[in-house]
Order: C-alpha cells, then structure tokens, then sequence
C-alpha cells in the first residue's frame, strides 16, 4: 500500500486544522467558565455603574 507524498500533505493540514478548531473550542469554552470571566464582568458592570 502506498500513499502519494501530495496526499499524505493534504491529510495532515486538513487533520491539523480540525485539531486547532478543537483546541481553539476548549479553551474558549475554559476562558467563559473560568472564574477569571466572572471577576472581569463584574468589574465591568462597576465601571458602567460609575459612568
């Protein structure tokens, strides 16, 4: 079994562009649920109030 080299390119961008939307999704998924977002929202609704 051989497997062309323009193949064997095309796979691996279309497999490491799938990994990167995967890995892009979970961290914006942690960043919303983190503890850090609620602190930042909070202070952001602080700031409008003063406004």
């Amino acid at each position: 079994m051989e497997i062309s080299l323009g193949l064997l390119i095309f796979l691996s961008i279309i497999f490491y562009f799938v990994l990167y939307i995967v890995i892009e999704t979970a961290v914006r998924r942690g960043i919303d649920a983190s503890k850090t977002n609620e602190i930042l929202k909070e202070v952001y609704k602080k700031i409008e109030k003063k406004d």
